[in-house]
């Protein structure tokens, strides 16, 4: 049987970082993946340029059923560490909206980075390696039984990643070696992830796929984003609507604000006082796509000047626009998922180190774990954060 200091499950953006991290101490590191491709879920990331981090990351970006789990890791490896890491390798990025980081070429590059790191560190990379068993010995050590042969290890970190996007390979082969050890895990869902219609909402707006257009969502729990809110064939999707899938459950409405900058009875009572015989459809037309506005109200009210309509229609057209409620039919799930939701409860883990409180050895690192962040690099900060705060602990 062939041992390490530490093997990390799972090569991906959690698995990497802990690998270099760990053989950068001198410690003698294996990777396993049963993948073709280290970084599959990198590589096709923020439409494969890769969102690697946020200028501002803060925890209350993160959902975790124990909110001061993430501050630790956080504060201890920064996005400024992952950007200066970044910048050494010679990687050119650029800064969108709200803070959000992407490669300017590809994200080629940042797994190209964290293999070099690991090469560097010392740690070894091992892919196409089905693991068939996991097990502790009486002396404390791991040994695994995997496709190539035995292995064993003093730490043994999981880091395997949720079960969104299972055609990168997801599967909840690390939940389970969980649960073997006797930790709780908390129930899964798809998160940041996109809504689709009932079925009479779908003959209503199908049509509108493609529109795109400013808005704030705000879930039943008070949450709110102002961003983009984009029709698909299949429903809702944008960075608004996949932000407030992670505060939504089924059955829910969710609240949109169609003009997130306007009040609408303010905006159609200066409109009647200007032209108080154009339609409602041109009135309308001035602040939201026609298509929009012709499949949310009936045309028979379209066709009205704005003169004919009385104060109780207006202030029902203006709550329409200011606060449409719509109960959506579900989600995506985890096809187009981009995090998972639950996971490995972090109460049976060491906020420090991430250490398994009852399995001493045993780790965990990444997605894998009951945290989740918003859209815009902050999944991606939580797997450096968290597979330093591994690396430094095995």
């Amino acid at each position: 049987m062939k041992h390490q200091d530490v093997i990390i499950i799972g090569a991906g953006a959690a698995g990497l970082m802990c690998a270099a991290t760990a053989g950068y101490r001198g410690k003698q590191v294996l990777v396993l993946d049963n993948a073709k491709q280290a970084g599959r879920k990198i590589l096709i990331s923020g439409g494969g340029r890769c969102n690697f981090t946020n200028q501002k990351v803060e925890p209350h970006q993160f959902i975790c059923a124990n909110p001061h789990f993430v501050k630790s890791a956080l504060a201890r490896y920064k996005s400024s560490d992952f950007i200066e890491l970044v910048e050494r390798h010679g990687i050119e990025y650029h800064e969108r909206d709200h803070g959000q980081l992407f490669c300017n070429d590809s994200a080629k590059e940042i797994v190209t980075m964290l293999m070099t790191e690991c090469d560097w560190a010392g740690a070894n990379v091992q892919l196409r390696t089905e693991i068939n068993k996991v097990e502790k010995l009486a002396s404390g050590q791991f040994k695994l039984t995997t496709s190539n042969g035995d292995y064993g290890c003093d730490s043994l970190v999981i880091a395997t990643g949720g079960l969104s996007m299972p055609k990168l390979g997801a599967t909840p082969f690390g939940y389970q070696l969980a649960e073997q050890f006797g930790l709780k895990v908390l129930p899964t869902t798809a998160g940041l992830v996109p809504f689709t219609w009932h079925a009479e909402q779908k003959a209503q707006f199908e049509g509108l796929s493609g529109i795109a257009v400013p808005s704030t969502i705000t879930a039943e729990n008070g949450t709110q984003f102002s961003e983009a809110l984009l029709f698909t064939h299949r429903g809702l999707s944008g960075p608004a609507v996949l932000q407030i899938s992670n505060y939504w459950k089924p059955g829910q409405a969710i609240h949109i604000n169609l003009l997130p900058n306007d009040d609408a009875i303010e905006l159609m009572t200066s409109a009647l006082e200007s032209s108080p015989k154009q339609s409602l459809r041109n009135t309308l037309s001035q602040w939201l796509p026609k298509r929009l506005v012709e499949a949310l109200f009936d045309s028979a009210q379209l066709d009205k000047a704005l003169n004919q309509l009385g104060h109780g229609e207006r202030d029902t057209i203006a709550k329409q626009l200011n606060k449409w409620s719509l109960v959506m039919n579900g989600t995506e799930g985890y096809r187009t998922a981009e995090v998972t939701l639950g996971g490995v409860d972090t109460n049976e883990l060491s906020s420090k180190t991430m250490e398994a409180k009852q399995v001493p050895g045993l780790f965990f690192a990444g997605e894998v774990m009951d945290v989740s962040g918003w859209l815009g690099g902050f999944n991606f900060q939580w797997a450096w954060s968290s597979g330093v705060a591994v690396g430094m602990a095995v």
